[in-house]
């Protein structure tokens, strides 16, 4: 996001997720659970490609300073999103393959990158 102003302050659930580690093996979320994450993490939406957002950046610089924080995160979780980047934007897809679609995980993922942008 290129105006910080603009960076919505992540909530006290966010925060909370953001606090938790991913754990192996970790089962796909039930609707109700999806549901509830989706409405936590600004802007996200969950589909058939994950849960995913796409942020914009001024300029390609930026765009790939983010891509390497998420990828920090990502080894840091052992937990890695799709990526789709290019001039002044970055889709960030997180799931589970081995789960079949959306985790506890990608919502923590999720909610790392919304910590990370506050």
């Amino acid at each position: 996001m290129s105006d910080p102003a603009a960076r919505p302050v992540p909530s006290t659930r966010t925060l909370a997720l953001a606090a938790m580690r991913c754990r192996p093996d970790a089962p796909r979320l039930a609707a109700d659970e999806l549901a509830g994450h989706v409405a936590t993490l600004s802007g996200w939406e969950a589909g058939a490609d994950g849960l995913a957002r796409t942020f914009t950046f001024p300029d390609f610089a930026t765009t790939i300073g983010f891509v390497n924080a998420i990828a920090w995160i990502a080894e840091q979780e052992d937990h890695h999103p799709d990526l789709g980047v290019s001039y002044g934007r970055c889709r960030v897809a997180w799931s589970t393959h081995s789960a079949g679609g959306i985790t506890l995980n990608d919502a923590i993922c999720a909610a790392k990158v919304e910590r990370l942008l506050a």
